[in-house]
């Protein structure tokens, strides 16, 4: 006879570890403490040491359990190495990403190479080392962050966009190879959020308000509200979810434009 199912329990990551690579601020950081305060050990792992150690000081003056990584995901050695050292853990959330707002025209190829390394190539090497590790030890969760460019776009956001498309057919890819070993693979894709990524955004008003009115929510998301769909793929309550691109938009791709026509 099948047990009952403990809803009180579906969200809870108790006894397991996590780890959050960009952890270090903006969404990565209130992820690492959303996933914290659900019970888990975070594993807050940076670029930056000192950013790393901020967020697990947060998590763990509130009551949480958390250490600090140093972690560069373009050093191939340092990746392969949090690999082995981290393959246990229950999960993987990676968050770190850039962006060259420049017409095709206008980009270098130096600027090319360092958006698709950071945003491409090392959520390949992230999203297949420890998709293996994860195998071998009976299972886990891969979440990572692609955007609503990876489905529409507008003129500068050109390789930007090609390499969040090229991260969600990685996910769909890595979810169809790792899935018989019971790995997920999920990718969560905002719309505008309030980050340092965009802040050459948020300094123009005009190009500000034009992207909230974009959202049939109005506005722009905090980074904290990236955080629930987080803990959603982490925890048994997304246990048949994989391949799957979760859009936590504002409902800026399920609307066509900016004009609301009258209908009286």
């Amino acid at each position: 006879m099948t047990q009952p199912i403990d809803y009180s329990q579906l969200f809870r990551l108790d006894h397991r570890q996590i780890l959050v690579i960009g952890a270090g601020s903006g969404i990565g950081r209130e992820s690492a403490q959303a996933l914290a305060a659900q019970g888990a050990h975070v594993i807050a792992a940076d670029r930056l040491l000192a950013t790393a150690q901020e967020t697990a000081a947060i998590i763990t003056d509130q009551g949480g359990s958390a250490e600090a990584f140093e972690l560069d995901v373009l050093d191939d050695e340092a990746v392969e190495a949090a690999a082995e050292r981290f393959g246990q853990s229950a999960a993987l959330v990676f968050t770190a990403a850039t962006n060259v707002r420049k017409r095709m025209a206008d980009y270098t190829l130096d600027e090319f190479d360092r958006v698709v390394n950071l945003n491409l190539r090392s959520s390949f090497q992230l999203i297949r080392l420890f998709g293996q590790k994860f195998a071998e030890n009976g299972g886990g969760s891969i979440i990572s962050f692609a955007s609503i460019r990876a489905q529409v776009v507008e003129p500068g956001q050109g390789v930007y966009a090609a390499t969040k498309a090229g991260l969600v057919q990685l996910t769909k890819t890595a979810a169809a190879e790792y899935g018989d070993r019971n790995v997920r693979v999920n990718v969560i894709s905002p719309g505008v959020v309030e980050t340092p990524l965009t802040d050459q955004i948020k300094a123009t008003p005009e190009w500000y308000n034009a992207y909230a009115n974009k959202a049939a929510l109005g506005r722009w998301s905090r980074p904290d509200e990236l955080a629930g769909a987080v803990v959603f793929l982490a925890s048994d309550a997304s246990t048949f979810v994989t391949g799957s691109t979760l859009m936590v938009d504002g409902g800026w791709t399920a609307i066509d434009g900016r004009y609301t026509p009258p209908t009286a």
